[in-house]
């Protein structure tokens, strides 16, 4: 089931997005050497849920959290699946969602950043015909890798 995230729900959604960045990222952010920041990635959840401007969902299966992503106009600003559940079709419905309330907002395109080195996600995107934009930027968590910039019209 995929439903707007409700305002308590921030721990929820920073503990969903750490298990995929633990299980995706571990080769860019090594763990033993770069501690997930879920202090601000939790403040990060909190901001989004009480910016009108931005939509999360929330998906879930038998009441167990199981992806997030959210969306404010032309931006795709997060999605993440926990690893249990990757392969499941749960990423595609939660991108799905988010296009669809972005189209029926208004927005023509949309863009997104990933690391240059999450190939898993640079694949999916690609499939779901992302294109490359020439945009990149610094990521400002160590060790300060690199993002790309994708976009798609809507």
């Amino acid at each position: 089931m995929i439903r707007e995230a409700h305002p308590d729900e921030a721990e929820a959604l920073a503990a969903i997005q750490q298990d995929a960045s633990l299980a995706a990222l571990a080769h860019i952010f090594p763990p033993e050497r770069y501690p997930f920041p879920i202090d601000a990635v939790r403040e990060r959840w909190r901001e989004a849920l009480a910016d009108p401007a931005v939509t999360v969902f929330f998906a879930q299966r038998d009441a167990e959290p199981v992806g997030v992503a959210a969306c404010r106009p032309e931006w795709l600003d997060g999605l993440y699946v926990v690893p249990a559940s990757w392969g499941e079709g749960i990423g595609r419905r939660l991108h799905d969602e988010a296009l669809a309330r972005l189209r029926v907002g208004g927005s023509s395109r949309c863009h997104l950043w990933v690391l240059e080195h999450n190939d898993r996600a640079r694949r999916f995107y690609e499939r779901l015909g992302w294109r490359e934009n020439g945009q990149s930027r610094v990521v400002p968590f160590p060790p300060n890798p690199i993002d790309v910039g994708y976009s798609i019209e809507l």
